[in-house]
């Protein structure tokens, strides 16, 4: 089982406790606004995908975890069918889809911090513009500085319940400030009928500064429309509360 699989039974649970669905209504804008088909890289269980497509816009969700993408069909089933969404496993830096495909292509919620590496980086941004006519809109979500986030050892960062179980997160964080690389190593503890079982696995995210991030989207292809801080347009500081870029196709 990969990282991702294993995290998928406690991504939902987490973010409700952490994220919520502040950004849902942002990502839901700008899918309403391109007029045409929405593709969402590494969708994972459909936290944003299900609203853009419960709001009738065509939307593709494609994330490399079956785990993730099983919890995200289970949602569709929920919808009328006309309004499910198209769900597919696969590469961000190799997409499964032809030249010119969709309207606007979204990465949320800190979803290219995963590629750890330029190459990886700069082949999923390529990516991205190959699939986008010109003038089609790209939007990317950086979860803001993660490597100037506090380094601690097993804290108990968040308890609550869970289908009516409690569980826990223990959790350490590990910094590599040269590669810009910070490591989540994650322990679930949850209560079963059988007693407490523990999911335990880490996550790996890497910080590319901003202005470094604006020049690989550019050298993609794109033309950068809105650098803001915040979900309602508020301007870009290093410690604004999110980084986002807008973007258009060339």
């Amino acid at each position: 089982m990969n990282t991702w699989d294993a995290y998928a039974p406690f991504y939902d649970w987490e973010n409700a406790l952490t994220m919520g669905r502040r950004d849902v209504r942002f990502w839901q804008q700008r899918a309403a606004e391109a007029g045409g088909p929405v593709l969402e890289l590494g969708c994972g269980t459909g936290r944003i995908l299900m609203p853009i497509a419960r709001s009738g816009v065509a939307v593709t969700g494609i994330d490399a975890s079956s785990a993730m993408l099983a919890r995200a069909r289970t949602r569709a089933r929920r919808l009328p069918a006309g309004r499910r969404p198209s769900l597919i496993q696969g590469d961000l830096r190799a997409l499964p889809f032809k030249r010119r495909t969709f309207a606007i292509v979204i990465a949320a919620y800190g979803v290219l911090q995963s590629l750890t590496s330029d190459r990886d980086l700069d082949a999923a941004l390529a990516e991205a513009a190959r699939v986008l006519p010109k003038g089609g809109v790209f939007g990317l979500d950086l979860v803001p500085d993660l490597t100037s986030w506090p380094v601690y050892e097993r804290a108990v960062r968040l308890r609550g319940r869970m289908r009516g179980r409690s569980v826990t997160l223990v959790e350490s964080v590990r910094q590599d400030r040269k590669r810009g690389l910070t490591v989540f190593d994650e322990t679930f503890v949850a209560q079963t009928p059988r007693g407490r079982r523990r999911h335990t696995f880490s996550l790996t995210f890497r910080t590319v500064p901003m202005d470094r991030m604006i020049a690989r989207v550019a050298k993609a292809g794109f033309e950068i429309r809105a650098v803001e801080g915040n979900y309602l347009g508020g301007p870009w500081t290093r410690k604004a509360e999110t980084w986002l870029i807008q973007a258009v196709r060339r």
